[in-house]
């Protein structure tokens, strides 16, 4: 398997944390989305990353559905994601804070790195750092009602992968 993206990504550090957990040998393109659009354009026709193509060619894209895949591949004794029930709506609920704290938090820094100076919306500013604060202050609230040291089911999750990448990526 090929895993494509930079590492600066969370998605992608996401994926290659789990890929390397489920002990699935891979191969990495240190690809920017940016600089390395049109390359990335032959697996995702989107131009984002991850992107992980499998040796027969097909190309899974978006950090979700390649987990979907390996945990299924893994089989439900080594799945990063509780099978279902409580624990797995509770992992996806934390999860799917992260993600979005991740994707509000990249919208803002992408603003600030590429809008000219004087040109952003305020308004809108605001109301991506009160989402992405909002997505932080239900994590931690949920994280202190822990009693041990997973977020889910007593053991490391996808929903624990997720939150450590995005703490690491810094991207708030």
């Amino acid at each position: 398997m090929i895993l494509i993206g930079m590492f600066d990504s969370p998605f992608v550090r996401r994926v290659a944390v789990s890929l390397r957990l489920l002990e699935v040998p891979f191969e990495h393109r240190n690809w920017s989305a940016y600089r390395d659009f049109e390359l990335i354009r032959q697996f995702n026709p989107l131009g984002r990353v991850p992107a992980l193509v499998q040796a027969d060619g097909e190309a899974l894209i978006d950090s979700s559905a390649i987990l979907d895949f390996l945990d299924d591949s893994a089989g439900p004794e080594r799945a990063l994601l509780p099978p279902s029930g409580v624990e797995r709506r509770r992992a996806l609920h934390i999860i799917s804070l992260a993600l979005g704290a991740a994707d509000k938090g990249i919208v803002l820094l992408e603003d600030s790195l590429f809008r000219p100076q004087g040109k952003s919306h305020e308004p809108r500013i605001d109301r991506f750092r009160s989402q992405m604060h909002g997505a932080l202050a239900e994590i931690d609230r949920l994280a202190q009602m822990q009693i041990g040291e997973w977020m889910v089911a007593g053991r490391m999750t996808q929903a624990d992968i997720t939150l450590t990448w995005f703490v690491v990526a810094k991207v708030i």
